[in-house]
């Protein structure tokens, strides 16, 4: 027939020899294929090399200079398995490489030669020797286990192939031999099956054979079945079988009958024989290859016989399956590479046209959801449900090829079914039997549930669920939602329902799930739909979802200033706030507009946190002079002066101390230059001058260089503000040797009221002027005589104190000064007393209250220059009753003895003490004689 409509389809996959192979080494010894994915050629010559053939990219062969006697390629992995004799020796040496990795993964020394080898899984390779058959895993460090011994019927049996089944409990040897010397050219094929749990072989006439497993109706068990193929000679005639068993068949479960049909060969082909099976899970086919190229196709689970022909004209020597297309590879002689895959839109007509086995076709299509008997099924159905075998009709619905009668309208048909009381209604049987057989499509996941939410019976939906037996959709999540959030959501995500996942999250208010979700999906939700529906009932959930967004790869979906609006238009400013101090973080030019935005928002509600921004010093890029109105308007007035920058808005704002902590107020002086600083300080002193003065003593003394010291004075006598000037120069005496500073500050000091200080100034400092000080004391007339006293005391204007105080009326601070501070200077202050005419009894109270510590001397002095001698009689009389000999005290009383003349012979004749030339010299303007007598 044509090949177009043939159920198997062939094609030339790649020839070896256009890859550089020579066909020397296009032979069973040099070429081996373990799977669809690699083929790996051995060559000698021109040297020793393999060649790993990529069946992905067939026409870029990798070649590597390595001397072995058999190279095979890992199913699965880019892993390379070696095997070489070791010289002089029977032993053979295996290497396992890690090609990609370029490292050695084990390596082992056979004490016996290994006759074939073969990978029988991923990490397993089968070793054969002459007598034994090993397993060696390439996992650990473990040696090769020796599985079992070979069976006589294998003994000088070239080993062609070696299996196990998929739970590695059943292996298959195969080997041929010569063939009988009637029929030499018929090559005899030997079969040895080990069970591995029963430790036992079985020797068999095979000359290929597979494993399958195969799904028995009731059982939910796979079978494990042998498949193998003979041809033998008995008294002349040729046999030729395919037989189909099952191993290790389960106890109390149905298993699966044994088959077999005939292989029917050509005339021409009658010594041809079988070199290899591959089984096709995904169609339930078994393919059996000749060594002349036949290509038989049966049935797995009937060995009905579907297809031959012959597919190469050389012969074939290798096969691999083709897992991946349910087909099979194939490599002859020539170097073909031929691929063999079903034909999916003609198989089943074939087989049900060709064949006329309708029901081969029937369950071909079902077992592989094939095309080509859609008309068989739908008949087949209606018979049944005609014939109320409702079971059966539910059963080939379930298992209808390509879904065919897994409709609406076969759940219409089932739901108008009468149901008899106390039988299980027809459409459950049917949801029932679909269950057990896979998953239910979406319509009849989504009638299903209707029923099951109905009948209040959730827990059946979440099992069925858990287990995927209901295909997820939108419908249906919206039908669970009304008794199940949780469960719906998981129907959404499986669904992707991507709009419903997005809404079903942020009902839950799982935000971050929304952007991980959505991106995972490549979906992109409406972002600000979202965010509004959000802000209706969590303000600050809205919040952490803006910002989640602000931190999506690509940048914010939503303008920053769009999402700030919505916040605002429900007077939302804490969480606009909030949002936008976060996103604002970098502080960059472009957004200049938002920060002015964030900082207005808040100066109009909350200046407090406005303020707390603006010391945070986090932005940099903002409208100043607009943020500096509004920072005026609400009362920062500070932050208002910070942003100023013409004059006239500054003295506006800064006159407003009361709200301005001082301090700041004093560090912001420090920002103006001198001229601005001045006219500000002037300011606060002609707005409120004892309320601002502090302040400006502040400024003036932490910015005196700045401001000049000069220009400072100058301010506070401008105002007349002795207290600002006492306080700004105080701290800038200690370092000034400026008469004037000093003199200035006790000026403002004693207009002040602050005498102590005045008092401390003027006995401590050597830089004020004397003169000018004691006038300007004099006229302070400070209610506290000692500033002036210090100050004639240490300069020499005594008299002139001593004036000062009697005039005043100061008595007190006289007695105090002689008494106390200088009695030295006592004769300066009785003379100036007597010049003033003092009451001579306060005189001599005085001078008694000093007694020993007058110098007499100076003290006689003023007293002899007023003619007021006399007054010193009581004090030096006492003195000399004290035992003075000291000869002023003498020469004073003298004088005053002949100036009352009380018998001064008796004093100048009996004072030892006196000195003779100043008493003698005194008498001689008075009385010569007595002049004569001293």
């Amino acid at each position: 027939m044509a090949a177009a409509n043939a159920p198997i389809a062939m094609r030339e996959a790649l020839t070896l020899t256009s890859l550089g192979i020579a066909p020397q080494f296009v032979t069973f010894t040099h070429v081996t294929m373990e799977s669809e994915k690699y083929i790996c050629v051995r060559e000698t010559s021109p040297q020793n090399s393999v060649v790993i053939i990529d069946m992905a990219m067939p026409m870029q062969p990798l070649r590597r200079p390595i001397t072995a006697d058999s190279a095979l390629m890992n199913p699965n992995t880019r892993i390379l398995a070696l095997k070489a004799q070791i010289p002089g020796t029977t032993q053979d040496h295996l290497q396992i490489f890690n090609i990609e990795a370029k490292t050695k993964v084990k390596s082992h020394q056979m004490p016996e030669q290994v006759v074939f080898w073969k990978w029988i899984t991923p990490k397993l390779l089968g070793l054969v020797t002459q007598t034994s058959v090993y397993h060696w895993s390439i996992e650990g460090d473990s040696e090769p286990l020796k599985m079992f011994d070979r069976t006589a019927n294998l003994a000088n049996n070239q080993i062609i192939n070696y299996r196990c089944d998929p739970a590695e409990k059943w292996l298959v040897l195969i080997g041929i031999a010569p063939g009988a010397p009637e029929r030499p050219q018929l090559v005899k094929g030997n079969m040895q099956l080990f069970s591995v749990d029963q430790q036992r072989s079985q020797a068999l006439e095979a000359h290929a054979a597979s494993f399958a497993t195969f799904k028995v109706v009731g059982n939910e068990n796979p079978s494990t079945l042998i498949c193998f193929a003979s041809k033998t000679t008995n008294a002349g005639q040729i046999t030729s079988k395919l037989h189909v068993i099952e191993l290790g068949a389960q106890p109390g479960k149905p298993g699966f009958s044994k088959k077999q049909a005939d292989l029917f060969f050509p005339p021409d082909f009658q010594d041809d024989f079988p070199v290899a099976m591959q089984v096709s899970q995904k169609y339930g086919l078994i393919y059996v290859i000749t060594k002349l190229g036949l290509l038989f196709v049966y049935d797995l689970e009937t060995a009905a016989a579907v297809y031959r022909n012959r597919i190469s004209p050389d012969p074939i020597f290798l096969t691999a399956e083709s897992s991946s297309t349910g087909g099979f590879y194939a490599i002859n002689r020539r170097g073909q590479v031929l691929h063999a895959t079903v034909n999916d839109a003609t198989v089943v007509p074939f087989v049900s046209g060709q064949l006329n086995n309708l029901e081969l076709a029937v369950n071909l299509a079902k077992r592989a959801n094939l095309p080509g008997a859609e008309n068989l099924v739908v008949q087949r159905f209606q018979e049944l449900f005609a014939q109320t075998k409702y079971k059966e009709a539910a059963e080939l619905a379930a298992e209808s090829p390509q879904g065919l009668l897994r409709t609406p309208e076969t759940v219409a048909k089932f739901q108008s079914v009468p149901v008899q009381a106390g039988q299980t209604p027809p459409l459950l049987q049917y949801f029932g039997t679909l269950l057990t057989r896979g998953k239910l499509n979406a319509f009849e996941s989504l009638e299903l549930s209707r029923l099951v939410v109905n009948q209040n019976k959730k827990n059946l939906l979440e099992n069925w669920l858990a287990e995927d037996k209901l295909e997820c959709s939108e419908e249906l999540g919206d039908l669970v939602k009304t008794v199940d959030n949780d469960l719906a959501l998981k129907i959404y995500i499986k669904a992707r329902a991507t709009p419903k996942v997005v809404a079903a999250f942020a009902e839950r208010r799982e935000f971050d799930k929304i952007l991980i979700y959505s991106k995972q999906v490549g979906y992109t939700p409406d972002y600000l739909f979202l965010l509004q529906t959000i802000l209706r009932t969590d303000p600050q959930g809205a919040v952490n979802f803006a910002l989640m967004m602000s931190q999506m790869e690509g940048g914010c979906p939503v303008d920053y200033n769009t999402i700030t609006d919505l916040f605002l238009q429900r007077n939302m400013i804490r969480e606009a706030t909030a949002f936008l101090l976060d996103v604002l973080k970098p502080n960059l030019p472009e957004h200049a507009f938002l920060q002015t935005k964030v900082l207005e928002i808040n100066l109009v509600t909350y200046p407090n946190v406005a303020d707390a921004i603006l010391a945070n010093g986090m932005f940099s890029h903002y409208d100043r002079p607009r943020i500096a109105q509004l920072c005026e308007k609400a009362g920062l007035y500070l932050r208002a002066l910070q942003h100023y920058s013409e004059l006239p808005d500054i003295k506006r704002a800064i006159v407003n101390t009361h709200v301005i902590e001082p301090q700041a107020l004093v560090e912001f002086f420090g920002t103006l230059s001198r001229e601005w600083a001045l006219e500000c300080m002037k300011d606060l002193l002609l707005v409120n001058l004892r309320g601002n003065l502090q302040i400006v003593v502040q400024a003036a003394k932490e910015y005196s260089e700045q401001l000049g010291v000069d220009a400072c004075i100058k301010l506070f006598e401008q105002f007349k503000s002795y207290e600002g000037l006492y306080f700004f120069l105080g701290s800038y005496l200690s370092s000034s040797e400026d008469p004037d500073i000093h003199f200035k500050y006790i000026e403002a000091a004693a207009r002040t009221g602050q005498i102590k200080e005045v008092e401390r100034v003027t006995r401590e400092s050597n830089f004020y002027d004397a003169e000018k000080t004691k006038n300007f004391l004099m006229e302070a007339k400070l209610p506290d005589a000692r500033p002036l006293i210090n100050v004639c005391d240490r300069f020499g204007f005594v008299p002139d104190l001593t004036h000062y105080l009697y005039t005043n009326n100061m008595l007190r601070y006289i007695e105090g000064y002689v008494q106390k501070v200088n009695p030295g200077n006592a004769p300066l202050v009785v003379g100036q007393l007597l010049d003033d005419e003092c009451p001579e009894d306060f005189i001599k109270g005085l001078i008694l209250s000093v007694r020993s510590l007058l110098p007499v001397e100076p003290l006689v002095d003023e007293c002899e220059k007023r003619n007021r001698l006399r007054l010193l009689t009581q004090f030096l009389e006492h003195l000399v009753s004290e035992g003075s000999q000291d000869v002023h005290v003498h020469n004073a009383l003298g004088k005053i003895i002949i100036d009352s003349n009380n018998n001064p012979e008796h004093f100048l004749t009996t004072n030892p003490f006196y000195d003779s030339r100043v008493v003698g010299k005194y008498c001689e303007k008075r009385d010569p004689t007595l002049a004569v007598v001293a």
